[in-house]
């Protein structure tokens, strides 16, 4: 079947839905962050600055790849997308979510969960997807090396018996 599709449609609903809930997780940590920051140490300062920067950056380079990847069943952007999501934006929300020095607030508690499910679900589903796209692609290139193979044969791959025959014959002399 060329013409199967891979794509998810469970992956593809959670980026849409993610998508949406981005711009709330982003506002509701941002003003909480505003909220409890003269409170914070000074390194936990540094530390949430530079993870929401980092964060965001992240999420939007991800959720570009996820979509590209999935919905055009291209492999090397879905696989940028997992490995974002697992080595980088999971570790993140998983910190900002049990680290207790950040003195978490309920609200913060919520999104980050909420968050931190959506990851957990699109690495999963990712994982899965990519799993199927692999095989898709290796079979595929499998099938069209053997019809290469059977429209242009290996010259002197089925006549090799008979030159052997051909030198020994010769060899034997009168």
């Amino acid at each position: 079947a060329d013409n199967e599709i891979v794509s998810s449609l469970p992956l593809q609903m959670s980026l849409y839905f993610n998508v949406y809930f981005f711009p709330f997780w982003w506002l509701s940590t941002v003003v909480i962050l505003y909220l409890k920051y003269p409170v914070l140490s000074d390194y936990y300062k540094f530390i949430l600055v530079t993870i929401m920067m980092l964060a965001s950056l992240i999420e939007i380079i991800r959720l570009y790849l996820g979509y590209m990847g999935n919905l055009q069943e291209k492999v090397p952007e879905l696989a940028g997308f997992w490995l974002l999501s697992l080595l980088l934006q999971l570790p993140i929300i998983l910190f900002l979510l049990f680290n207790g020095g950040l003195k978490i607030q309920p609200l913060e508690r919520a999104v980050h969960i909420v968050f931190a499910f959506f990851l957990a679900f699109q690495v999963i589903a990712a994982f899965v997807t990519l799993k199927r796209m692999v095989n898709k692609l290796a079979t595929h290139f499998y099938l069209q090396e053997f019809h290469r193979l059977e429209e242009q044969p290996v010259p002197g791959y089925y006549s090799l018996g008979r030159e052997e025959r051909a030198v020994s014959m010769a060899s034997r002399g009168p």
